[in-house]
């Protein structure tokens, strides 16, 4: 039986063996299953790889540099070849709520730039609906954000300012982020996505739809099973 970070570590680790190869663009997610496959990114480049490398926080990039990995600004490749990033949670369609490690907003722009967005994830993070484990993350500016808070609770949701040490979180991009709470989770997320984003002040939301070609997940026991893998043999 693996414990939380076993499943972590080898969900990341086969995601990294089956979809990174040598010469390619590779973007690197933020969070603690993100974190195994950054080091697993670093053994390749130490084995002979030539991978560049753009990262999605400032947390990863340092890591990735600590991993003798070269990273570089996302404008400096023309696109990237995959991305390897984690998910708070994940529905039977792959659609993915992301952002409770607060790297939303450029976890989106890199997910945009990227050909193959393949997700890790233990089995926690499994949900029939979107938003009944996790809150969805709403990243703001950081000017009237009460009024921005206002706006996204007429969403039918309770959003609450996230605080890191008595102070409020500001992300890399220097704004802070509402964590919101639906009691009944999200029904309709495409709508939701669109009536979020449409609110003055609002940056990025961490609703990922229709992003992902793939989702790895690992249960307790060390299977690691392909959501695409599975949704082509059902169909």
């Amino acid at each position: 039986m693996l414990d939380a970070a076993g499943m972590k570590k080898a969900v990341a680790e086969e995601a990294v063996n089956r979809y990174v190869k040598d010469g390619m663009n590779v973007g690197l997610g933020t969070g603690s299953t993100a974190y195994y496959a950054i080091k697993r990114i670093g053994e390749l480049v130490a084995s002979g790889y030539d991978l560049t490398c753009v990262a999605t926080s400032v947390q990863s990039e340092d890591l990735a540099r600590e991993c003798g990995i070269r990273v570089v600004e996302l404008d400096e490749v023309d696109r990237l070849h995959v991305t390897i990033d984690g998910a708070d949670e994940v529905d039977p369609k792959m659609n993915l709520i992301k952002g409770l490690g607060g790297a939303l907003l450029r976890e989106k722009i890199v997910a945009a730039a990227t050909e193959r967005e393949v997700i890790v994830a233990d089995s926690s993070k499994l949900v029939e609906k979107l938003g009944t484990k996790a809150p969805l993350p709403v990243e703001v500016l950081q000017f009237g954000h009460q009024h921005t808070r206002y706006a996204l609770q007429r969403q039918g949701c309770e959003p609450v300012l996230r605080m890191r040490d008595g102070k409020p979180f500001v992300t890399d991009g220097g704004n802070y982020i509402y964590d919101c709470r639906f009691p009944n989770g999200i029904d309709n997320p495409f709508y939701l996505e669109t009536m979020v984003d449409a609110k003055p002040g609002v940056v990025e939301n961490g609703l990922f739809l229709n992003t992902a070609v793939d989702v790895l997940i690992c249960d307790p026991d060390g299977n690691i099973t392909s959501m695409a893998d599975s949704a082509l043999k059902k169909g």
